[in-house]
């Protein structure tokens, strides 16, 4: 059928998408997700001009894209179910690709300007303090053992805790020990950024290591599996997902929605946005502005289930 994709080998482009890959992995240091959905956008993106062109794509068919033609490959992925926020990701990719593609051939860039779909604006969903910690306390209750079930709650503890992200938690290393009243964590891109231990995290910590049956120490993970190897996220993600639905919480509470709700009630606090960003470890300003609505959302939820008047 003309509409299934071609075969990877079939356009000369095909390298040029091979090498990128390398560029983004080792050059960049971008995470091996962003990677695979950047090099998967370059690939649909040769796909899509060999078909519409009916020729083959070489690396250099690319340097004179117009608009039209990135407005047809979007239009195309919009018509295949993409949503806004998605084809916005699409597109940013397309351009990173192309732009890579221009360096490789000695020439300027000249990406085509195409507005980006708007995209909704959506805002992070906090849960409650109550309903973080029920749900790190069932998801530990519910691991097929004790010491399994201490590292889910130490997890989801350092989650809500300290603002990590799933990834981040998972990365630590025994050198992390012994916890003290900070952690270094690494971040996106490699960025390193100091937090702080509250008590309750560490207690939680240093519970699971004393039941932990396997060894940790070196450069061996913090967060240990089953059979002592390196902890799939998945797992954690599967846990959370029990344990929510298990409580009646919303779909909403996942374990990124506990980073979330470590930023919104540290706003709440009184905590100012750049020490927020910092400990969040935000590339930019605008990426902590966005709980500043969501705190005005709280509080606006909270009158109108007060007020007498509301």
């Amino acid at each position: 059928m003309a509409d299934e994709p071609e075969p990877l080998a079939t356009h000369p482009a095909r390298e040029l998408a091979a090498r990128w890959d390398g560029h983004l992995r080792h050059d960049r240091r971008r995470s091996p997700h962003t990677v695979r959905a950047y090099v998967a956008t370059a690939h649909r993106l040769i796909d899509f001009l060999g078909r519409y062109r009916g020729e083959e794509i070489g690396p250099g068919d690319l340097l004179g894209l117009s608009a039209a033609d990135l407005r047809a490959f979007l239009a195309q992925r919009r018509a295949e179910g993409l949503g806004a926020s998605s084809a916005a990701r699409e597109l940013s990719g397309v351009r990173a690709f192309l732009k890579y593609a221009a360096a490789q051939a000695g020439t300027h860039a000249q990406v085509p300007r195409t507005r980006a779909p708007k995209r909704p604006r959506t805002l992070p969903r906090p849960a409650a303090p109550d309903e973080a910690l029920e749900l790190a306390a069932d998801a530990a209750g519910a691991a097929s053992a004790p010491w399994i079930g201490a590292r889910d709650l130490a997890i989801l503890l350092l989650l809500y805790g300290g603002g990590l992200r799933v990834a981040e938690a998972l990365s630590l290393t025994a050198r992390s020990l012994p916890i003290g009243a900070t952690l270094r964590v690494t971040g996106k891109r490699s960025k390193t950024r100091i937090v702080p231990v509250v008590p309750a995290v560490r207690e939680a910590i240093e519970l699971y290591l004393r039941q932990c049956p396997y060894s940790v120490s070196g450069e061996a993970p913090l967060f240990v599996g089953a059979r002592g190897g390196p902890l799939n996220p998945d797992l954690v993600r599967r846990s959370v997902a029990a344990a929510r639905r298990r409580l009646g919480l919303p779909e909403t509470l996942t374990p990124h929605a506990l980073r979330h709700s470590f930023a919104t009630h540290l706003l709440a606090r009184g905590a100012d946005l750049r020490s927020l960003q910092e400990l969040l470890g935000h590339a930019s300003l605008s990426s902590t502005q966005i709980y500043t609505a969501v705190d005005a959302a709280h509080l606006l939820d909270v009158y109108r289930h007060a007020h007498p008047r509301a």
